[in-house]
């Protein structure tokens, strides 16, 4: 339990850490730097934003990235799930999305849906016998990262797994229940997936019952939807739901208004409920990468490619303008130049399309074609993915995540490493929302500065806590200045010059201080929406 601190403590710690080393004292303005800078005449280094979204896909179906195979014991799992984590760390990035219902399934002991067979190795419905979910919130907080769980609405099986066999699904999955609520559908010459059927309103009531019990139950920073809705079109076959159409569909005129209104209401219902239950908590979708063709559309991209309001009847522009999205990531999966449907073409397409809305616009990034054989040369180019996100910095592109974990850790070409040094040498804090709930934050008070074996050692405290989730610190934030900054101007904080570490904790040992050199350290308090207070009082080391 953290202690209140009491006024007069307050005012001893101010004075403490306010007298510097040989007698000298500053004075901050305000408490510190403002909270909310004016940055317009800052002149800022576009290569090291104070905020940016930062985040890799870490995938669970078919054992993509995680686990990495199935039926493993606990503690591989707890390990090769830090070890994504760390890759997390060394890249700077500060959240993480992880797959936790992949196929109807779950990672958490769920009262509506069986454990997942990716996790346990079984459609037996057995646990592992302790929560995957609760881990991996908690392991990614204690790195300070964003826990974005990603569920995948109505996909049942895969070809890999039961198929379109609900005999072979676990034996108390709902759709042995309700064997009217699932429809089979073709992959590809590979085989078939069951899917729920999104026209019948007692499905779509019960995968928002299924979501929300995660979102209730686990300190989930987000819920994050990808491109599955209706399934991808597969040559010659409709999705065999013209009994559903007929039965719910009066009003309608086309079967493609009806289906994109089903998904329209899945979408704006989460939405509502997720802010109804935990206001802080974020709801993302991360959609194909093509609305409507402009051929199509004169609200449309400049492209030619697979439309995600006709093939998956996802209208994500509609979301956007409609509010029910606090962040799109749409998956923008080709290069720069690339014909059919040009990144450069995309990206400012989306930022139009986010303007003047409260949804922030991520870019969805296909790390997984980097050096891969058949695609264009652009991707055997090691700094095509660096030039995305330099490109990204002229459209109110708020962020990037990277598909997936493994691809971003296989590093091919040295494309990793280029994007680490080019784009992410520093850390970020996640952009703010100003649609989520916020309270003023206190400063903190550094009460410890000092060097130690492995470098600066610093301490701090924060002046008072807040009630809730709001008005009190989740994290820290901490800036270092060389030689002696008594004083902070108004842009000294605008960017990541000066950042070197965010953390959930009170204390940061500085390794990469350099013996001899007096530093500057100022800290501070951060929401856990990201918001900022004022910066500390300095402190100085000599």
């Amino acid at each position: 339990m953290r202690r209140r601190i009491t006024a007069a403590a307050v005012t001893t710690a101010l004075l403490g850490a306010l007298l510097l080393p040989g007698g000298a004292q500053a004075v901050p303005a305000a408490g510190g730097a403002p909270a909310a800078q004016d940055t317009a005449d800052c002149v800022l280094n576009p290569a090291l934003p104070k905020r940016q979204f930062r985040a890799m896909w870490i995938a669970s179906v078919v054992n993509i990235d995680w686990p990495g195979a199935p039926g493993r014991d606990e503690e591989t799992l707890k390990a090769e799930y830090r070890a994504w984590l760390d890759l997390a760390q060394r890249l700077n990035n500060n959240a993480v999305i992880v797959q936790v219902r992949p196929t109807a399934d779950a990672f958490w002991p769920s009262p509506y849906e069986p454990w997942s067979e990716w996790l346990t190795g079984a459609r037996d419905g057995n646990g592992p016998g302790w929560d995957p979910l609760a881990f991996l919130v908690s392991e990614a907080h204690a790195r300070n990262l964003e826990f974005h769980a990603w569920f995948n609405p109505y996909r049942i099986s895969m070809p890999q797994g039961a198929g379109a066999d609900i005999s072979k699904l676990a034996p108390n999955h709902p759709v042995r229940e309700h064997p009217e609520w699932a429809l089979a559908y073709p992959v590809n010459a590979a085989g078939s997936r069951l899917y729920y059927n999104p026209g019948v309103p007692d499905v779509r009531a019960f995968v928002q019952n299924a979501i929300m019990d995660a979102v209730d139950k686990y300190d989930i920073d987000g819920v994050h939807f990808d491109d599955y809705f209706y399934p991808y079109p597969a040559a010659g076959q409709d999705f065999p739901d013209e009994a559903t159409f007929a039965q719910y569909g009066a009003g309608f005129a086309t079967k493609a208004d009806w289906r994109r209104h089903n998904i329209d209401l899945l979408v704006q219902e989460v939405s509502g409920r997720i802010k109804a239950s935990k206001p802080w908590v974020k709801f993302g979708v991360s959609p194909f990468g093509i609305w409507r063709n402009k051929a199509s559309d004169p609200l449309g991209s400049e492209t030619n490619g697979t439309q995600s309001y006709d093939a998956n009847f996802a209208d994500t522009r509609k979301w956007v303008k409609e509010g029910w999205l606090d962040y799109i990531v749409p998956q923008v999966y080709w290069s720069i130049g690339f014909a059919v449907a040009d990144y450069a073409k995309l990206v400012p397409w989306w930022s139009d399309v986010v303007s003047g809305t409260n949804t922030q616009l991520y870019v969805g990034q296909a790390d997984y074609k980097i050096n891969l054989a058949g695609q264009p040369a652009a991707w055997f180019d090691p700094y095509e993915m660096s030039r995305h996100i330099t490109f990204n910095r002229d459209y109110n592109v708020s962020g990037n995540v990277h598909f997936s974990a493994k691809d971003v850790k296989a590093n091919r070409l040295g494309a990793t490493d280029i994007v680490a040094s080019e784009q992410y040498s520093k850390p970020a804090l996640v952009p703010t929302m100003a649609q989520l709930p916020a309270k003023p934050l206190m400063f903190p008070v550094v009460t410890g500065a000092h060097r130690g074996d492995t470098g600066v050692e610093l301490s701090w405290r924060p002046i008072a806590d807040g009630v809730g989730p709001f008005g009190q610190a989740a994290s820290y934030a901490v800036y270092r200045f060389d030689g002696f900054t008594p004083r902070l101007g108004a842009c000294d904080l605008a960017d990541a010059t000066h950042l070197i570490t965010t953390t959930r904790g009170t204390s940061f040992t500085d390794a990469t201080a350099v013996a001899g050199q007096r530093y500057t350290y100022y800290v501070t308090s951060v929401d856990r929406l990201w918001n900022e207070s004022a910066a500390s009082p300095p402190r100085l080391v000599p």
